[in-house]
């Protein structure tokens, strides 16, 4: 029987590239974005997987289009639902703060993935996996820089919602991964990345593949190691 994935913020970066390596596994594969129909790298995909791959237009932000989305997937059970839209929001130092763009991040990054997996745990059976992809910038022990407080925040407290939803959905024989990518060469993580979006997406392909009821709820970097809170 062929698997289900459902990959949000899938029109470039590390969305497209969780399509490709889903796509090649046998998955099929449902890839959200905003525009589904202006990302063309994502729809040359498309054109190469047309059976496996379906586009569905999604602001994780808008309750109308996630509740489509769990309409689009009736009849369909999901197996892993990878929660990867996310912005940075802008680049502010200490005294540049404002309220405005802080809000706008937590809405995207914190707060529309708890409201997706609520949209879509019904359809999620026992054995099924929700991958939160996070940042290490979330990691409270590793901030050693300061600075960054939109998008560090924002980071430190979607692992907290991981945390929290693993222990929740633990008695669904859900499973919960809170995944950093590592610094990959893409339009957040900038040219002089360490790895490039194929090496951090194998590495969280065998993160998921390794996951169940007795790693649910850890932080865990692309090569498998624990990053500490």
């Amino acid at each position: 029987m062929t698997k289900t994935v459902v990959v949000t913020g899938a029109n470039r970066g590390l969305g497209l590239e969780y399509c490709r390596q889903f796509l090649e596994k046998g998955y099929k594969v449902y890839a959200c974005c905003r525009a589904p129909e202006s990302a063309e790298d994502l729809l040359k995909l498309k054109q190469q997987h047309c059976e496996k791959l379906e586009t569905v237009p999604l602001d994780v932000t808008h309750p109308a289009q996630r509740t489509n989305l769990k309409n689009t997937l009736q009849g369909e059970q999901i197996d892993i639902l990878i929660n990867n839209a996310g912005i940075y929001g802008q680049r502010v130092k200490f005294g540049e703060v404002e309220s405005e763009e802080w809000l706008k991040v937590m809405k995207v990054n914190t707060i529309a993935p708890v409201l997706l997996v609520q949209e879509l745990v019904k359809l999620m059976p026992q054995g099924s996996k929700i991958v939160l992809m996070t940042s290490k910038m979330g990691s409270i022990a590793d901030n050693t820089s300061g600075g960054s407080y939109i998008y560090r925040s924002s980071k430190a407290a979607l692992n907290a919602v991981g945390k929290s939803m693993a222990h929740d959905l633990s008695d669904k024989g859900i499973s919960v991964a809170i995944c950093h990518p590592g610094w990959v060469v893409t339009d957040m993580g900038g040219p002089n990345a360490l790895i490039d979006s194929r090496t951090s997406i194998k590495g969280l392909m065998a993160v998921i593949e390794r996951l169940g009821p007795e790693n649910s709820g850890q932080f865990i970097n692309y090569d498998g190691a624990l990053i500490p809170w």
